[in-house]
């Protein structure tokens, strides 16, 4: 144990990086909101029919996250447990109605076509559960820093999930990016193929169910990989082991 304590005191910069790095991964895919714990499901399903809308909403969810996170773990021990929600939601809701005026002002028109998603961020379950169960327990470091990774996270699944739909059903990419980025992004929509029928399945809210349930399986797909390659190589070790 002493030795333990003392390779703790030696090298905090190397377990910073590592709780860093543990926070990164859990955002990313080992406890991604949108594929693992499929939380905000419904603005995921919902709006993501092209890459802009989905990338629009990533990004104002990705706001919302890092500074709700921030300010609860900065208030979080002078907030009883008693009102920590109604404050926490309070918190939420300020930071959602700031970004809805922004977006009302300098991209209405993917304003107009994200809609009632918007206030939804809200009570999505993403940002009031990383508020209860980690901004809440926190530094102000690991909690800005997890609700970044945990926003690039979602809206990493956003992006997929419109990419494929958009595809399936225009045969483009960045379709009505000048609404998020300006008249000069017209440049970057591409198109992959032009049909005079759409996969209109795809456009549609089952056609999102079917695909997003593909991409839990690919993910599943993955991690069951993974998980038999480390058996096989632990099992190869012990084997090694044994034998000598």
């Amino acid at each position: 144990m002493s030795n333990e304590n003392t390779d703790i005191n030696e090298n905090p910069t190397e377990i910073e990086k590592s709780v860093y790095k543990e926070l990164l991964l859990q955002g990313l895919w080992k406890n991604n909101p949108g594929i693992v714990q499929l939380l905000g499901l419904c603005p995921l399903l919902a709006v993501t029919n092209t890459m802009t809308n989905a990338l629009g909403l990533g990004i104002a969810t990705l706001f919302v996250l890092i500074a709700s996170n921030t300010l609860i773990s900065l208030i979080r021990h002078h907030v009883t447990k008693a009102i920590r929600i109604p404050i926490f939601v309070m918190i939420i809701a300020s930071l959602v109605t700031c970004v809805q005026l922004l977006m009302n002002a300098f991209t209405y028109e993917l304003y107009l076509s994200l809609g009632i998603f918007i206030p939804l961020i809200v009570t999505n379950c993403i940002i009031i559960g990383r508020a209860e169960a980690f901004a809440s327990k926190n530094s102000v470091a690991h909690a800005a820093f997890d609700g970044l990774t945990m926003g690039l996270g979602f809206t990493a699944v956003l992006l997929l999930l419109g990419t494929v739909r958009e595809i399936l059903a225009q045969g483009t990419l960045f379709d009505g990016i000048e609404t998020l980025l300006g008249d000069w992004a017209k440049t970057l929509t591409y198109t992959l193929y032009s049909s005079d029928t759409s996969f209109l399945l795809a456009a549609l809210p089952p056609g999102a169910f079917i695909i997003m349930g593909l991409i839990l399986a690919l993910k599943n797909s993955i991690d069951n990989k993974v998980k038999n390659k480390q058996k096989s190589t632990l099992n190869h070790c012990s084997v090694n082991s044994s034998v000598k």
